[in-house]
């Protein structure tokens, strides 16, 4: 049941921090001629405190990691997911031409998975 309850939070925050992250984007890029990049950087750098809080206080709640250990290695989960977010995002749209809300959206689908499995047992995972 513990396990279920942690996706569902996992899913709802993720949603939660993913619709940040997008709306910040693809508002940069589409009204400020922010290159695609830059309108990345911008949206995660939005998501990023959302998403830590909400899977700290509710995803991840019963793991008793101390904050000292938790945010470090959350930042890092991040961090990597969001590099592997920006290869595939500028490799995509250089590649494929597809516009930026549609190559983002598909990108962040991509990355969401192995965030939750790095988060679940590494981040948030008492020493």
């Amino acid at each position: 049941m513990q396990h279920s309850r942690s996706i569902s939070w996992f899913t709802f925050i993720g949603a939660l921090a993913a619709a940040v992250h997008y709306a910040v984007a693809v508002g940069l890029e589409g009204s400020t001629a922010l290159a695609p990049g830059w309108a990345n950087v911008s949206g995660f750098l939005m998501a990023f405190p959302v998403s830590y809080v909400g899977h700290r206080t509710l995803s991840f709640a019963g793991h008793n990691a101390p904050h000292q250990q938790a945010l470090p290695r959350f930042l890092v989960v991040a961090c990597g997911g969001f590099f592997a977010n920006q290869v595939l995002l500028l490799s995509l749209l250089r590649w494929l031409g597809q516009p930026f809300w549609l190559t983002l959206g598909v990108v962040m689908v991509m990355v969401a998975f192995t965030s939750y499995i790095l988060s679940r047992y590494w981040a948030f995972k008492s020493a």
